[in-house]
């Protein structure tokens, strides 16, 4: 009768600690996500989403019957502009009985555009609004990744082209291969039986968003002009499309239950529900990409802050940091530092760490490994590379505005006074050190 109490009072005692340990991770679960939801807000304000998302949405209603003419005439290249029907359905789906509506036109528009009689002249034209829309969203995802250099011209137009000619023939024949299922006689057959017709009706519902969340994953990971971890993306698309599902479903039943709008707005009705849908689309394709940057760098969870100012002491001395801490990696054989790395190491944010990499790059110092994450290496032996090189090449990589400053602000003779403690600093003991003599030195 002792052995049982004994052994009934270990269970629970051992229940106790699952439950309070449960405890402690429902907690922790529940202040991640008010962490995320709080900075996914926040970034709403400071990183001007709403106004970027309105622009996006603006530029979408001028580019999209051109844009999508200059698609359907690919597709019916490849036979499969049939599926284009389709897609703008269930794109428009939120807008309920509007949707068929607004469809109809969208496809008179686009199938009165013959691109084979425009010449080549209304081919180029048809291509740059094409163009001009992919480089608008990027730079849109540029600015939420902190990236200050689009694409070069050569990378854009291979690029741009390839999203032009291969994701819509892609996404469409999906979507259409989608949305003929219900016509196939084997398909009607297996769904009037169960359990299929339930199996059938959940997988369908499943595809549907794990379309959504693919494409919302593409655009994460080929748009932004950097590398983007697969997990960052694939969690941005999930966020994302689940959020985009989830607003279609709230926005259709408000425009159901809603008869106001159409007493006010009468037949322009359409048009307004229209950019409100796109203007909330695209806010939730950023908010989406904010995750996956979120997810990439988190330090900005905590709302570090974006830029950091530094004086032209400052940035060389960062400089000079960023190259001891690469050339002391590499003496060491190391696996190089990320930039999250270097970002912490410097205790400075992530972008201004960028800005000084890309100035020592661009000075033929470091270059970049072919790793999933960027890092870097030094470009050429650390042995012949000396501190005062390192500190001229952050100082040509000064802006433009700051150098004309220095030349209006300062008067002739300060001018001077400061180039002759400048010569003499750079004749110096320390201005010859070289990266190597820096790696191998004790401390940091």
């Amino acid at each position: 009768m002792g052995r049982e109490t004994a052994a009934k009072g270990a269970k629970g005692a051992a229940k106790t600690p699952d439950l309070r340990a449960l405890g402690r991770r429902l907690r922790r679960a529940g202040s991640t996500l008010e962490l995320w939801t709080r900075a996914l807000l926040r970034s709403i304000r400071t990183e001007g989403l709403d106004y970027r998302a309105t622009s996006l949405a603006y530029t979408t209603l001028l580019t999209i019957v051109p844009g999508l003419a200059l698609v359907f005439s690919l597709l019916k290249t490849f036979g499969v502009n049939k599926h284009l029907e389709p897609f703008l359905l269930q794109l428009l789906a939120p807008l309920g009985e509007k949707a068929p509506v607004l469809t109809d036109q969208i496809l008179d528009f686009v199938t009165r555009i013959n691109v084979g009689v425009l010449g080549s002249m209304g081919l180029l034209v048809l291509i740059h609004v094409s163009v001009s829309m992919l480089s608008k969203i990027e730079i849109a995802f540029n600015h939420i990744w902190r990236i200050t250099e689009p694409r070069s011209l050569a990378r854009r137009a291979g690029d741009y082209l390839s999203v032009i000619l291969l994701g819509p023939l892609l996404m469409f024949t999906a979507v259409g291969l989608t949305a003929s299922m219900p016509g196939a006689v084997v398909f009607r057959r297996l769904v009037a039986q169960e359990p299929f017709g339930t199996l059938f009706f959940l997988g369908g519902k499943l595809l549907s968003i794990g379309l959504v969340v693919a494409a919302f994953t593409f655009v994460y990971l080929y748009i932004p002009n950097t590398r983007v971890p697969w997990r960052a993306a694939l969690l941005g698309g999930t966020v994302g499309g689940l959020a985009w599902k989830l607003a279609g479903f709230v926005f259709a039943h408000f425009i159901s239950t809603s008869a106001s709008y159409h007493a006010i707005y009468s037949s322009l009705v359409i048009v307004i529900l229209f950019m409100i849908w796109l203007d909330l689309s695209w806010l939730i394709l950023l908010l989406g990409g904010q995750a996956a940057m979120y997810f990439q760098h988190p330090q900005y969870l905590q709302g570090f802050e974006r830029f950091q100012e530094l004086g032209s002491r400052l940035r060389e001395g960062l400089g000079l940091s960023l190259m001891v801490l690469i050339a002391r990696r590499f003496v060491e054989n190391r696996p190089p530092w990320s930039i999250d790395e270097l970002a912490e190491q410097v205790a400075l944010p992530w972008v201004t760490v960028k800005d000084a990499l890309e100035v020592l790059r661009r000075g033929g110092l470091i270059e970049e490994t072919n790793r999933a994450v960027e890092s870097f290496l030094p470009a050429r032996d650390i042995a012949g590379i000396t501190v005062r090189e390192v500190l001229g090449v952050m100082r040509s990589g000064m802006d433009d505005e700051l150098l004309q400053c220095e030349i209006r602000c300062l008067s002739p003779q300060a001018r001077q006074v400061l180039a002759e403690l400048e010569q003499h600093a750079t004749q110096s003991r320390a201005a010859r050190l070289t990266l190597r003599e820096l790696a191998l030195a004790n401390g940091r």
